[in-house]
């Protein structure tokens, strides 16, 4: 008999944080003049209408904000300021060229959930939201973003007031050890060097960066997006501040409680591990093992392994990336033009823009079709079993067999043979398995 594990209780937000109706009335609160813009644009910029902007790109253009600011009776930095608060939290999308309002737009006045998203979305983006200082190095700009989530949940646990000093104290052991992990090396205290090494001709810029301007940034810049208050030498998490940091800590717990354990792996052997599993316990595995990560990196993984050699795992890496959702269109939309990924990244677009899944397969040309096919067909052959191969069979889109077999041919996938040799290995028809078989020879051969 099956034994189930029992479901995790639905757990609860800390004692005093408001209902979700009421959070989402802060976020829209404080969202308002992104959502007025981008309404704006909806209607001003939208296909069909006049006058987008000077260079006809309806992106924001100087001359776009300064009809945006005649029209709303703002300034044109403040339009700016709102456009790009719009763009982080998926009220507007922008496509090359061409802006339109998000899906989040669309349901603001509605949906709650839509509307927390956003703000959480927004949330995620703090460290684009206000300029970082100048005269600083990447490298230890990157250091506090990396450690501003500890400090984030030590303002969440305190539930009040907390000293910059202390928060400076904090982020300057949380620093220090992102240092120690990555160079993985014993420090002389008080040198920044490895111990046993002689002094350097140059210190190091992101070792000696002061941190207190750092921390001043983030706090300037949390604060800007609504997620803490910053004064006074001291620093509060808002009640959306506190919710959204909650809600990260939530998550790195489910992330914690990966069901098929793969939450360490590298994105490879996480998919590797997914590959027996059902959708929907192969999507909580995603889930799981992306909530341990930064967004950009699981994304960069993700890919990265989809370009390799097992057709299974690209399938399963762009299934991954359906989990990722939107944050994940510009490193899809950058791999079109590659032939392998091209098949995969036009369907997540496709999707991913509304498009039924049962009719995604619509924006495929025929030939590359039939390049997917033959890539799923490799899955099958190295990962699947025989009448699973013979079942493939029917998703193909030529009606028959023999005009498969021509248009395989032509369409030049790597494994094409191998592919080929096992479908004849596998169907029972001893007529259609010896064309098959004749067809595997002729590509090997390449007459």
């Amino acid at each position: 008999m099956n034994q189930r594990r029992p479901r995790r209780a639905a757990p609860r937000p800390p004692e005093g944080t408001p209902a979700p109706a009421e959070l989402a009335g802060m976020a829209r609160s404080g969202l308002a003049g992104a959502v007025r813009v981008a309404r704006w644009a909806d209607a001003a910029l939208g296909p069909g209408r006049e006058g987008a902007t000077a260079d006809g790109k309806a992106t924001l253009s100087g001359a776009t904000a300064e009809r945006a600011a005649a029209d709303l009776g703002l300034s044109p930095a403040q339009i700016r300021a709102d456009w790009d608060t719009a763009r982080l939290a998926g009220l507007v999308e922008v496509h090359g060229d061409d802006a339109r309002p998000g899906w989040r737009l669309r349901a603001w006045d509605r949906d709650d959930s839509a509307v927390l998203r956003g703000w959480v979305a927004l949330f995620d983006a703090w460290s684009l939201a206000c300029p970082e200082p100048d005269a600083h190095e990447p490298a230890a700009v990157a250091e506090v973003v990396s450690a501003m989530p500890q400090v984030l949940s030590f303002l969440q646990l305190s539930a009040g007031p907390v000293p910059v000093e202390q928060l400076l104290d904090l982020l300057q052991q949380r620093v220090t050890e992102l240092r120690t992990e990555r160079c993985e090396v014993s420090y002389e205290p008080g040198t920044g060097r490895p111990a046993g090494s002689p002094a350097p001709v140059d210190p190091a810029p992101a070792a000696d960066a002061p941190l207190a301007p750092l921390l001043d940034w983030a706090l300037r810049a949390l604060a800007s997006v609504g997620a803490l208050t910053y004064g006074a030498g001291q620093a509060t998490l808002t009640p959306l501040g506190s919710w959204a940091v909650w809600v990260k800590l939530e998550q790195i717990c489910v992330a914690a409680q990966s069901p098929a354990g793969n939450i360490e792996q590298s994105a490879e052997d996480m998919l590797r591990g997914c590959a027996q599993l059902r959708p929907n316990a192969a999507r909580a595995e995603y889930r799981a093992w992306l909530a341990a990560r930064p967004v950009g990196s699981a994304v960069t993984e993700l890919i990265h392994a989809a370009r390799g050699d097992d057709a299974l795992l690209r399938g399963l890496a762009f299934e991954a990336l359906r989990v990722v959702g939107a944050p994940a269109e510009p490193d899809v939309r950058a791999v079109v033009d590659e032939p392998a990924l091209r098949p995969y990244a036009l369907l997540w677009l496709a999707e991913h823009d509304g498009v039924d899944p049962e009719d995604a397969h619509e924006v495929l040309t025929r030939e590359e079709a039939t390049w997917l096919w033959v890539d799923t067909a490799a899955a099958v052959a190295d990962h699947g079993e025989a009448p699973m191969l013979v079942r493939h069979l029917e998703s193909a889109v030529q009606p028959t067999v023999p005009q498969l077999l021509d248009e395989v041919r032509a369409v030049g996938h790597p494994r094409t043979v191998q592919v080929l040799v096992a479908l004849a290995a596998a169907h029972p028809d001893p007529a259609l398995a010896k064309a098959v078989r004749r067809a595997a020879f002729q590509v090997h051969t390449g007459r």
